[in-house]
Formats: C-alpha cells, structure tokens, sequence
C-alpha cells in the first residue's frame, strides 16, 4: 500500500503503553489498514488510507467527546459492524445520534452515508423529519431514517 504524504496527520494519546494495542484493533476494523511503523512511544497506523499516529503518552490527557472520528458507512451492514466493534459490544460504551466511545474512550460517529443527503434536501419538512428521528436514536438506522424521511413514520 503506497501512501501519498499527508499535511495534517492525527495523534491519538493513550495512556498505559496502549498505543500498539489499539492501532492493531483500529486497523482489524477498516479494510485497507495497516501498521505503517512503530518504536515503544509511536506506533504509525493506516485506516483506509488515512494516517494516525498512536502515542504512548502517559495519564496526563484522556480523550473527551469534543474530538471524534466520523466513519461514512455504505450501508446497514457497515453500520452495523463499526456500531458492533466500537461501541458497548466491543467493550465501548454507546452513547446518542450515532456516536459511541471506544474501549480506549475515543469518540466516534458512525454515519451512514445517505444522511448527509437526507438533511440536505431541499424539502426542508423532509430534512427536519429525518434529523428529528435520528435524535431519538441511539445507532443510526438507514430505513428509518428514509422512512421518516418519507413522512411515512
């Protein structure tokens, strides 16, 4: 897999030397991933193309929900499956909207793809009423959000 340089790289900090431990989790996750590099403080990881690095920082800074990682999925299935591998199944912890937290406490918002164009349908009574059914959910669910969408809730 060849790279093309990145300006912006994001560095994820954990705590516990859980750096190696996590980079192999997150790219079991995505296809197209892999370990780029690692040494015992940095461990340079690929999901689907996009480069992070994982830093073996100390206890001093947690992840909060003010920074997430949002995942465009394709379909139910692949909602589904980030939903399963991130979120309370895997050890996380499921939260509102579409988001959950790792088992590190990294945030994350799994969308599917079509809601962007849900919301932005120039039907505005439409686009409300698929916004107010995904803030009564709490992971995203395509055909009902069509369905409301639709009007037909």
């Amino acid at each position: 897999m060849s790279l093309t340089p990145q300006k912006i790289t994001v560095f994820l900090w954990f705590d516990n030397n859980l750096a190696e431990e996590a980079a192999l989790f997150y790219t079991s996750l995505f296809k197209n991933s892999r370990i780029i590099e690692k040494n015992p403080i940095v461990v340079k990881f690929s999901l689907d193309g996009q480069e992070f690095c994982a830093l073996n920082g100390g206890p001093k800074y947690k992840f909060t929900p003010a920074i997430s990682l949002s995942i465009s999925c394709e379909d139910q299935s692949e909602v589904d499956h980030f939903w399963n591998a991130l979120g309370a199944a895997g050890g996380g912890t499921d939260v509102q909207c579409g988001w959950v937290a790792d088992k590190y406490g990294l945030s994350w918002q799994i969308v599917p793809k079509i809601f962007p164009e849900l919301l932005n349908d120039k039907d505005k009574e439409k686009a409300d009423r698929a916004m107010q059914a995904m803030l009564k959910m709490v992971k995203l669910d395509i055909e009902q959000l069509k369905k409301a969408h639709a009007g037909e809730d």
